[in-house]
């Protein structure tokens, strides 16, 4: 079974920083484009950033300059590194791979938006 396990997250005051991680597990072999999305209460879920294999990354608009996106291709990991949070950053952050490559035999099942549990960030005073 292919998941996306999450952690980090937890509650900071505003301008504090915090730390998310995302590893994919199941015999992996191979995963695409990984990143993070968040979802506030009452709003669509957004783009916070994405980076692929090749290293070519992607941030919301909101989260340019304050946010860092890194990933260690060999663990199958991403990172999140955010500073300077606003409470307005307040949101589950969702974890995803666009596609990640199971070992299967001799062959390999490819599995497509993959999602992660999803982790709770609060900021606060």
């Amino acid at each position: 079974q292919v998941q996306l396990v999450e952690s980090g997250g937890g509650s900071v005051e505003p301008g504090g920083s915090l730390s998310l991680s995302c590893t994919a597990s199941g015999d992996i072999v191979s995963v695409g484009v990984m990143g993070w999305y968040r979802q506030a209460p009452g709003k669509q879920r957004e783009l916070v950033a994405t980076r692929t294999s090749g290293d070519t990354i992607n941030y919301g608009n909101s989260m340019k300059g304050r946010f860092t996106i890194s990933r260690d291709n060999d663990k199958h990991t991403v990172y999140l590194r955010m500073n300077s949070l606003k409470p307005e950053d307040t949101a589950v952050y969702y974890c995803n791979a666009d596609r990640v490559g199971q070992a299967d035999g001799p062959g390999i099942k490819w599995h497509f938006d993959v999602w992660g549990q999803g982790t709770q960030v609060a900021v606060s005073s």
